[in-house]
């Protein structure tokens, strides 16, 4: 089958052969990667320089890349009062016999290691002094302006793609309608985040979502350990007792409950719990 001009062949990183794409992004950035530290990713693939600074390189298909770019990570350079790592520079290309490009971002190195995997299954035992700098890069992060829209996963965050996740794994009658809009990481989960000392990284997907999706996001991906998934819950209390925070923990319960929903996810029964308490404080009294 011969691919159209915006149909992309689909990759994972974690099994393709990225040599030559490394050697480019050597070229291109006058430094060297070290080998031994290449980390991959479905989406990505990452290593540590001869510079002590870290590269992150990204396949996106051509249909991936919207009006507003997708240059997440460079923008987000200009926020202020949020632990992030610096952002140095970056290269981007097209790629010569694919519909894709690719990018790769220069950034200072992590200040810890990243916590664990998205969906973590064994408490982190994080200190308070983590949550107070988590907390305040969170409420700093809502406080800024941009025209940028989240894009979680690569899909763009609208009224629609809410009302439609949501209404297709729920019933119920109730208003799925958001009420505020702030910026959001939109990829917040336990693998972007450093300990002990709290950094924020991977920010090529973030911009303006409703209320609460990341305090959402982090909550489903920390429901395996539900004393994690309530501390979550205690952080960022103000974001899920809002209208739009409790519209995101059925948004994200939809992803865990809808119809890609894997039988032996540990956290189908906790979202299931949580989705009934919500849905019924929906209903008109």
């Amino acid at each position: 089958m011969t691919l159209s001009a915006s149909t992309a062949r689909p990759v994972d990183l974690r099994t393709e052969p990225v040599d030559q794409v490394l050697d480019h992004v050597e070229h291109s950035l006058q430094m060297r990667l070290d080998r031994d530290s290449v980390l991959r990713k479905r989406r990505s693939v990452g290593a540590r320089t001869d510079r002590n600074t870290w590269v992150r390189i990204e396949r996106r298909a051509l249909d991936k890349i919207g009006v507003q770019g997708w240059n997440g990570t460079e923008c987000a350079a200009r926020l202020v009062g949020i632990a992030q790592p610096s952002w140095q520079g970056c290269v981007v290309w097209q790629d010569a016999d694919e519909p894709v490009m690719w990018r790769a971002d220069e950034t200072e190195l992590l200040p810890g290691k990243p916590i664990g995997t998205a969906v973590l299954s064994e408490d982190p035992k994080l200190p308070d002094e983590w949550w107070q700098a988590f907390n305040a890069s969170m409420d700093a992060l809502a406080a800024q302006e941009t025209r940028r829209v989240a894009t979680p996963d690569t899909v763009t965050v609208t009224q629609a793609l809410v009302t439609e996740s949501i209404r297709s794994t729920f019933s119920g009658d109730f208003e799925a309608m958001v009420e505020h809009w702030a910026p959001a990481h939109a990829d917040l989960n336990w693998a972007n985040m450093t300990a002990p000392t709290f950094s924020l990284f991977d920010w090529e997907d973030w911009g303006n979502a409703p209320r609460g999706l990341d305090s959402a996001s982090l909550w489903g991906s920390s429901l395996a350990v539900p004393a994690l998934a309530d501390r979550v819950l205690r952080e960022r209390r103000s974001d899920f007792e809002s209208q739009d925070g409790k519209l995101m923990t059925l948004f994200v319960c939809s992803k865990i409950l809808g119809p890609f929903a894997h039988p032996e996810d540990p956290r189908l029964e906790s979202a299931r719990r949580m989705a009934e308490q919500v849905i019924a404080e929906f209903q008109p009294s």
